[in-house]
């Protein structure tokens, strides 16, 4: 059987990170894969065990929601739908995983910078309302979701696979914003509201909705290229990030998405 993963990033070099890495354990030169909307898939393969999916998905949980839900679809069809015979099973979900990927802000001294995060939960930190009482997240308004919960099964054997890698990592929320945090309040008032949280970033949440749209499950890996506070771009390490990233995906695409289930 093989395994099929949807690994989705907001930008081009969080997906060379993640293309780079895949190199080492999958086709070094992945198959191009076009999309309806302009997007396109880079597809790499491992023989008949894995096929990882790269999309770069866009910044911000509405893109990349959008961007997702399309790869979703996609994959949904049949092959002979598409005209085409790719292997797929049509009865089957679309993927087996879906994981949110790239760089983040990292809570200290939780999350240091270069080290990787891996979602416990993924947290849409501000869909809510502010109130003369303080903020009330939209399950208190009687709406919708703001909280992802993940398999702790599939985050320990993560966190496993990455840390007999060498590759520190820390297993807690990860928060989507729509605003990214800039000074030293708004860090403590969302530490506050979200006791435990190891990073932010800006996608996650719109790709675990569409994730959950079609039943995959899905997980959010995060590498630390900043802290969380005032913004200071000359503290900023995003290459140490993006290099955390890189070799953190392969020993992934060694163990967990060559495994199943994916839960």
């Amino acid at each position: 059987m093989v395994h099929r993963i949807l690994i989705v990033t907001a930008v081009a070099a969080e997906a060379d990170s993640v293309s780079a890495g895949l190199a080492a354990v999958a086709t070094p030169a992945p198959e191009h894969v076009p999309l309806p909307g302009g997007l396109a898939l880079r597809r790499h393969a491992d023989g008949d065990r894995t096929r990882i999916d790269v999309l770069v998905g866009g910044v911000g949980p509405a893109s990349v929601a959008a961007a997702t839900g399309t790869a979703l679809a996609y994959a949904s069809l049949t092959s002979a739908e598409r005209g085409a015979d790719r292997g797929e099973r049509p009865h089957d979900p679309p993927y087996d995983l879906v994981v949110s990927a790239g760089i983040a802000g990292g809570f200290q001294p939780a999350a240091p910078l270069g080290s990787l995060v891996v979602s416990s939960a993924i947290v849409a930190a501000d869909l809510g309302a502010e109130t003369p009482d303080g903020y009330l997240a939209v399950e208190e308004l009687g709406f919708g979701r703001s909280v992802h919960p993940v398999s702790g099964a599939l985050t320990g054997r993560i966190a496993a696979a990455l840390t007999a890698g060498g590759v520190p990592c820390a297993v807690a929320p990860v928060l989507t914003v729509s605003t990214v945090t800039g000074s030293a309040r708004r860090a403590a008032e969302l530490a506050e509201r979200h006791p435990g949280a190891a990073a932010e970033a800006m996608e996650g949440f719109g790709v675990a909705e569409a994730a959950a749209a079609y039943g995959v499950p899905v997980v959010e890996l995060r590498a630390v290229s900043n802290a969380v506070g005032p913004r200071d771009r000359a503290a900023w390490r995003i290459g140490d990030a993006l290099d955390a990233l890189r070799r953190g995906v392969p020993l992934l695409g060694r163990t967990v998405f060559v495994e199943a289930p994916c839960t």
